[in-house]
């Protein structure tokens, strides 16, 4: 039989977690390893080992990987070189401006490429890409070598103005092609082909710094995977959640930052479009944050914006994910003004939360779920766990309670309240700040905490549906399993729309449009159909802030832009300023290759009831927000018949979350096991 599986492995901070599907059996196979910190492979192979699927009858692998993320993180990447226009050795360094503390002339920071390692050579574009001084080749040859002579691994090219024109860029490539030891060299304009030197500089250095990084964990996995039978090439998970054949995901490494987040996205996705739910706002809910992010008639939304911390902006394509420190570890406390705060402090997976009986001492997020009966209490505190629920209760009490003038009722209360209104107030960024209203989307909630939340977070916000998904604790492996191939260009044109050449947009996005093709047909993976997304970055002609426009076709007409940017702009802002005219400053096109369609129905392994009631384990206290403590059902949520009705309160146990259904909300599970969630105001 021919090789069939479709497997998708995502590498968290904590489990390394695997989703495999044989689409012609409908087998599913799921495991969950802890992540070898050392060396991600090995956590990666222990999964495979643990889902006992064979290598050699597998079809395809997708692997998510926080590799380059954390390297750039704990700063463990390669010494790179920068070769950059005479005058502009500093840009990277003097940025915009900014501060690394808001107040006060305190605060430094590292630039990723020492001052010592960039170098300059006289050369000059103008603005419009004609040349002010022509490139000094002999200067190119000696920064190479001086370069490659100081123990740099990697090189990057980076010269004013050549997103415009890269006639210098590519003839100092050329040079240092000759002359490098290896193929760790990136040209600022063939990554980025967009304005502001600043922001395409850094990103170009961000690519060279994890280059390496990420090509040698890349060949060494690939090599097991193959050693062990594996014949297919395997695929990486992307920051703008599509993936990348592996033989060529280290030329666009930077691509690959914040893909963990991303492939949750893409699940969300996939799985809201089979639920007939296309707009939704999903929530990432785990140990140490939350990840909130908008998916809008079934596509996620996706920004150029990402700074990963201080001076370090990344300017390539990644779904939009904002990022709060509000998780289950989130630990609980009184600051200096005897306010309660809670997190952004983590308990982590050592010690963790209290009951978990790992030395933590200090409350958390989940011991206050605990200790309000919303998470088992015979299942976290089993019989070899030190800690007991009134030692929780107690421990809340001391570090919240006391303080405050509260029993630990009312402190365990104040905890979930203080967190639920962090991460309220993440969802509004990506929603109302936004232009778009809550009441529009349902919430899609996933992660290993995301479920306990989630019901009184849609109140809170007055969003109509929760969608729990079957696994929402493996979401971000089944992202890996459904997300498409995808490749992204921009290209700056920064002019007025009233005086467009009138062929200009129709041949940038002409251009965008074929190179992605032939990436994808270098990737070398079967697609159904190529799918193309054209977006435009406008503004106002005199303003600096950019506003995203979708372009219907590629043959749009400046009356046209013109008209789009307006209404994108009164979505936004609410206001029309008719009298101002539009600026085109750059073109995106995104380039997808769907690949086949997988169906979720056998997420769920487990037999089903025949009816509610045989899904239920029993009862007990629960404490709601609206009505406090109330006799509550707990079901097997893996149990629950497909067709299913019923009304809150509940709580839902499964491997991998809990989730807590709110008095009087109503529960629909629909065909593929998902629960779509009716909220009471």
């Amino acid at each position: 039989m021919a090789a069939s599986w479709i497997v998708g492995i995502d590498v968290g901070g904590t489990f390394t977690d695997l989703i495999g599907i044989e689409p012609q059996s409908g087998k599913v196979a799921l495991s969950k390893v802890p992540t070898t910190l050392e060396n991600q492979a090995f956590g990666v192979l222990a999964a495979l080992e643990k889902a006992g699927i064979a290598l050699g009858d597998t079809a395809t692998i997708v692997h998510g990987t926080t590799t380059t993320t954390n390297a750039l993180l704990e700063r463990k990447v390669a010494r790179v070189g920068l070769i950059t226009t005479k005058g502009f050795r500093d840009s990277l360094e003097l940025g915009r401006r900014t501060r690394p503390t808001p107040y006060g002339l305190t605060g430094i920071f590292e630039p990723l490429v020492p001052r010592q390692w960039r170098l300059e050579v006289p050369e000059r574009l103008d603005a419009e890409g004609g040349v002010v001084t022509p490139l000094d080749e002999a200067a190119v040859r000696e920064a190479v070598q001086q370069l490659k002579a100081a123990g740099c691994e990697a090189l990057v090219i980076h010269f004013l103005h050549s997103y415009i024109n890269p006639a210098h860029e590519n003839r100092a490539l050329d040079i240092a092609t000759e002359l490098w030891p290896n193929g760790y060299i990136t040209a600022g304009h063939s990554l980025l082909s967009e304005y502001r030197e600043y922001e395409r500089g850094t990103t170009a250095c961000v690519n060279a710094a994890v280059q390496p990084v990420l090509h040698r964990y890349i060949e060494r996995l690939d090599g097991e995977l193959k050693k062990r039978g594996f014949g297919r090439d395997l695929l990486v998970m992307q920051g703008n959640g599509g993936t990348i054949a592996a033989g060529i995901v280290a030329e666009a490494a930077v691509n690959t930052v914040m893909s963990g987040p991303a492939s949750g996205v893409m699940a969300a996705a996939y799985t809201a479009r089979e639920a007939g739910l296309p707009n939704v706002i999903t929530y990432d809910m785990g140990g140490t944050s939350s990840d909130v992010g908008l998916i809008q008639a079934g596509v996620p939304q996706v920004s150029s914006e990402l700074e990963l911390e201080y001076a370090m902006p990344i300017h390539v394509p990644m779904v939009d994910v904002h990022t709060i420190g509000a998780g289950g570890g989130s630990i609980a406390g009184i600051d200096d003004a005897g306010m309660l705060k809670v997190g952004p402090e983590s308990a982590g997976a050592r010690p963790g939360p209290i009951c978990y009986g790992r030395g933590g001492t200090r409350p958390t997020i989940t011991d206050a779920n605990l200790a309000l009966g919303r998470l088992d209490p015979a299942g976290l505190l089993s019989v070899d766990n030190p800690v007991s629920l009134q030692d929780v209760r107690d421990a809340i009490l001391q570090h919240v309670g006391k303080p405050l003038g509260l029993d630990w009722q009312q402190a365990a209360a104040a905890i979930l309240r203080i967190g639920n209104d962090k991460m309220a107030g993440a969802i509004r960024m990506v929603s109302l700040s936004r232009g778009h209203d809550p009441r529009d989307f349902a919430l899609f909630a996933f992660g290993g905490a995301g479920p306990l939340h989630a019901a009184a977070l849609a109140r809170e916000l007055g969003i109509p549906k929760l969608l729990l998904p079957a696994r929402p604790g493996i979401t971000n492996a089944l992202g890996c399993v459904v997300a498409d191939l995808r490749h992204d260009y921009v290209r700056t044109v920064n002019k007025p729309v009233a005086s467009l050449p009138d062929m200009l947009v129709r041949e940038v996005l002409q251009g965008q449009i074929a190179e992605g093709r032939d990436t994808i047909a270098r990737d070398g993976v079967a697609v159904e159909e190529i799918q193309l997304l054209h977006n435009a970055d406008m503004q106002f002609q005199g303003q600096s802030h950019l506003l995203r426009v979708s372009l219907p076709h590629i043959d749009v007409s400046k009356a046209e832009l013109q008209a789009a940017f307006e209404a994108a702009y009164w979505q936004r802002f609410g206001v029309e300023l008719p009298e101002i005219r539009a600026q085109l400053v750059n073109l995106h096109t995104a380039v997808i290759g769907r690949r086949p369609r997988l169906t979720l129905d056998r997420l769920l392994m487990a037999k089903p009831a025949d009816d509610v009631n045989g899904a239920r384990l029993g009862s007990r206290d629960v404490w709601f927000e609206q009505g406090g403590w109330q006799d509550t059902p707990v079901y097997d949520r893996e149990r629950l018949p497909r067709g299913a009705h019923f009304t809150g309160p509940a709580i839902l146990q499964q491997l991998d979350t809990t989730a807590v259904i709110e008095p009087g909300n109503a529960v629909d599970v629909d065909s593929l096991g998902n629960l779509i969630v009716t909220v009471t105001p």
